[in-house]
């Protein structure tokens, strides 16, 4: 079992239940899925790119990624129906897990200056949306192999109601938070 899961049963939540008063246990907040998505627009004309962008996100998510494609065409984008745009791959149970771990504890201090992220990600939802500049500050990314610096979105699910209760879960896992905002 992963380090996050079993911090979950055994201290998170009855944490989490004592802060926002759960009668049930069926009612705690609970992180469903993660999603990483890296999309790009030189895509649409170096096709090479769209193989880059699965074997990184591969190698970082330890899964196989989906390839995304264009739904619509749009002449003013110079977009196609069914082109590839980029890939995503979605995280859940062990794998997702242990994603969130080396996520919290390597990747997110690797990043230079860094002071926190925003709490102001959450979608009224509970659910929190995490962009990154750059797929190398991933220890798997070897830098030398890299053709470009893409940007990558997590986006983390969970069954809170709200954004209070999103915010108090991921910070019981350890996310690090910026301090001097308010979430939004």
């Amino acid at each position: 079992m992963s380090r996050l899961k079993e911090l979950y049963k055994k201290e998170i939540s009855s944490s989490l239940k004592d802060k926002f008063q759960y009668e049930n246990v069926n009612m705690l907040p609970k992180i469903e899925k993660v999603v990483v998505n890296c999309c790009n627009k030189e895509c649409l004309t170096n096709s090479k790119m769209v193989d880059s962008i699965v074997a990184d996100l591969s190698k970082i998510t330890g899964q196989k990624p989906v390839i995304s494609r264009a739904k619509k065409s749009i002449a003013g984008f110079k977009l196609r129906e069914g082109q590839a745009l980029g890939a995503n791959v979605t995280l859940r149970g062990e794998v997702m897990y242990e994603f969130l771990d080396r996520l919290i504890n390597i990747t997110l201090p690797r990043v230079r200056d860094f002071r926190g992220i925003s709490p102001k990600s959450f979608d009224g939802r509970g659910n929190y949306t995490l962009g990154l500049k750059e797929q190398i500050i991933f220890p798997e990314i070897e830098y030398d192999k890299i053709d470009k610096v893409r940007g990558l979105n997590i986006v983390i699910t969970t069954t809170a109601t709200t954004n209070e209760e999103g915010f108090e879960l991921l910070k019981q896992f350890g996310m690090p938070f910026a301090n001097n905002t308010k979430r939004g």
